[in-house]
C-alpha cells in the first residue's frame, strides 16, 4: 500500500522538483567537502543515517527512541560543524549561473608565467590570486587597491623584498592588477605537510574557501606552485603556468562546475546519479515516516445550537470535549486544534433530558483525519420549553454601611420585568433576578443608583433587552443609645 502511494506522491511534479533540489544539494555538498577534505565526516553521518532508516523500516524501537531523543541536538551539531561547508552550498547557488567570458588575452597569462619563472630562479617569494566564479573580496583582508594596468617591471617591483605589500598576495581581476599585499586565510585542514610554510598554508586556504586558482612561488625551494580547489599542482615551465591561468578563466566563465585534476565528465555524472539516489532515497522514507499511521488526543470546545426559539438548554453542560483522531503523521502534524470544534444541534429534541451520542457527523475533520473515539462519548442534556413570565427583580447589596447608619427603606423601579424562562415545574415558582452590585459603604446619605440586571443564562428579557433598574437607598442615623 505505502509504495504506490509513494509513487502517486514522486510523480506530482512538484515533488519532483523537491527530489532534483535535493539532489543539487547533495552534489554539492559532496563536491564541497571534498574540497575541504571534510566528506569522510559526512560519510558517517550517512551511514548513521541508514541506520536509522531502516531501523525505522524494521520498527526497532530502541534506535528509533535513541534517534528522536537525541535528533535535535545532532542537527544543531551537524550546523555548527558544517557551517562553513553550509556556507560555500548558498554561495555556490548563487554562482551556478552562465558568466559572459571576457579573456584578459595570451598575452598576460604569458607575462605573469615569466615573470613568476624569474622570480623563482631568483628565489623571490610571490603569491598570485586569480579569482573564479566565487567571490573572494570576504576571505582576503588588508592590503593595497591598486587597479593599475598589469606589466612585467610593476609585478617584479611589487614582490620586491623591499616593497611594503611584498609579503602579501596581488589580486588579479578583470585583466588588471587590482590589489596586492593582501593577507590571505590560512588552511584549517590538515591537506598539506607541516614542513610547508605560512605562505603555503594561506594559498591553500583562500583555495579551500573559493574556487580561485592561487599560484605561489617559495622563496626556500625556489619551485612554483598551483592551488585550486583545495589541492596543490607543481609547476613547470612558463608555458604550463601560462596553460593553466588561460584554463582557470575559460573554467570560470563557461563551466557552473570545477572538475578536478583527472576528474572526467563521465565522473562528475555518476556523482550527480548517486546524488539523485541519495535524493530519492531520502525523499522517500520521509513519506514512509510521514504516512505512518499515529493517533493523537485533542481537546475542542462544544457549540450547541437549536432552531426553536422555544426551548432551551438548562442545568450542567460540557464545555469541552476530548478527541481521539487517528491518521497519518504528517496530517495530525499539520492539524491545529483550535480550527475543530463538536457542534450539537439541538432542533431535533423536544422537552425533557436526552442523551446525545456524538459521532465524526457532529465534528467537521480534515480529509484523512479519522474520529476513534470521543470522551465523554454521549451528554446528558435538558430542554426545557420557554414561557413568558414576570421576574422579581433583587438588588444586589455589597457590603455594610458606615459605622452610624442604617437602611431605613430600599425601592426598586421597575421591581419586576417581563422575562422569558423555562416554565416553572410548579406555579408558585418564583423567577428571580438581580441588580449589578451596589457597595453599601460608599452609601452616607439618601442615594438613587442606575444599574443593570444580572440574570441567569436561561433567563431572556421578553423584548429583547433588560431595562435599567433604578434603586433608591434611604438610609437614616442610628440612635445613640
Amino acid at each position: 500500500m505505502v509504495m504506490p502511494e509513494m509513487m502517486k506522491e514522486l510523480l506530482a511534479w512538484r515533488n519532483l522538483i523537491d527530489v532534483l533540489f535535493i539532489a543539487v544539494g547533495f552534489f554539492i555538498l559532496y563536491r564541497t567537502m571534498r574540497r575541504r577534505g571534510t566528506w569522510k565526516i559526512m560519510a558517517g553521518i550517512m551511514v548513521a543515517m541508514s541506520i536509522f532508516l531502516m531501523a525505522n523500516l524494521m520498527d526497532l524501537n530502541g534506535i528509533k527512541w535513541i534517534y528522536s531523543n537525541l535528533s535535535n541536538v545532532i542537527l544543531i551539531a551537524m550546523i555548527v560543524i558544517f557551517q562553513p561547508e553550509l556556507r560555500k552550498i548558498l554561495e555556490q547557488a548563487v554562482s551556478l549561473r552562465r558568466k559572459k567570458f571576457s579573456d584578459p588575452g595570451k598575452e598576460l597569462s604569458q607575462m605573469i608565467a615569466e615573470g613568476l619563472s624569474k622570480m623563482a630562479d631568483h628565489r623571490i617569494g610571490a603569491i598570485i590570486v586569480f579569482p573564479g566564479r566565487e567571490p573572494v573580496q570576504e576571505f582576503v583582508a588588508g592590503g593595497y587597491l591598486l587597479e593599475a594596468k598589469p606589466s612585467s617591471p610593476l609585478l617584479m617591483s611589487l614582490f620586491d623584498p623591499h616593497s611594503p605589500g611584498h609579503d602579501g598576495a596581488l589580486i588579479v581581476s578583470k585583466g588588471q592588477f587590482a590589489r596586492f599585499g593582501a593577507r590571505l586565510p590560512v588552511s584549517e585542514t590538515s591537506a598539506l605537510p607541516e614542513e610547508y610554510g605560512t605562505r603555503h598554508h594561506a594559498a591553500m586556504g583562500l583555495a579551500e574557501k573559493t574556487d580561485a586558482l592561487v599560484i605561489l612561488v617559495s622563496e626556500e625551494r625556489g619551485k612554483i606552485s598551483t592551488f585550486h580547489l583545495g589541492i596543490m599542482y607543481k609547476m613547470g615551465s612558463p608555458e604550463q603556468i601560462a596553460k593553466t591561468i588561460g584554463n582557470h578563466w575559460k573554467k570560470a566563465s563557461f563551466y557552473p562546475i570545477e572538475f578536478y585534476k583527472g576528474e572526467s565528465r563521465r565522473s562528475v555524472f555518476y556523482q550527480a546519479a548517486v546524488s539523485l539516489g541519495l535524493a530519492l532515497f531520502f525523499w522517500s522514507t520521509i513519506i514512509v515516516a510521514q504516512s505512518e499511521l499515529v493517533e493523537k488526543v485533542v481537546s475542542v470546545p462544544v457549540e450547541y445550537s437549536m432552531s426553536s426559539s422555544k426551548l432551551v438548554l438548562v442545568g450542567e453542560r460540557e464545555k469541552d470535549l476530548q478527541l481521539y483522531l487517528a491518521g497519518t503523521k504528517s496530517t495530525l502534524d499539520a492539524l491545529n486544534p483550535s480550527d475543530l470544534n463538536v457542534k450539537i444541534d439541538l432542533s431535533p429534541y423536544g422537552p425533557g433530558t436526552q442523551s446525545v451520542f456524538i459521532t465524526s457527523e457532529n465534528i467537521r475533520l480534515p480529509k484523512g483525519v479519522r474520529l476513534l473515539e470521543t470522551l465523554p462519548s454521549s451528554l446528558e442534556l435538558t430542554l426545557a420549553a420557554i414561557t413568558e413570565q414576570w421576574a422579581t427583580i433583587t438588588p444586589q447589596l455589597v457590603g455594610n454601611l458606615p459605622a452610624g447608619f442604617k437602611i431605613s427603606s430600599i425601592e426598586i423601579n421597575p421591581h419586576r420585568v417581563k422575562v422569558l424562562s423555562p416554565a416553572a415545574e410548579g406555579d408558585e415558582k418564583v423567577i428571580s433576578v438581580t441588580t449589578t452590585p451596589v457597595y453599601m459603604e460608599s452609601i452616607n446619605k439618601n442615594s438613587r443608583i442606575l444599574c443593570k440586571i444580572i440574570a441567569p443564562q436561561t433567563i431572556k428579557p421578553s423584548d429583547g433587552q433588560w431595562p435599567d433598574v433604578e434603586v433608591n437607598i434611604e438610609v437614616s442615623v442610628k440612635d445613640a443609645h
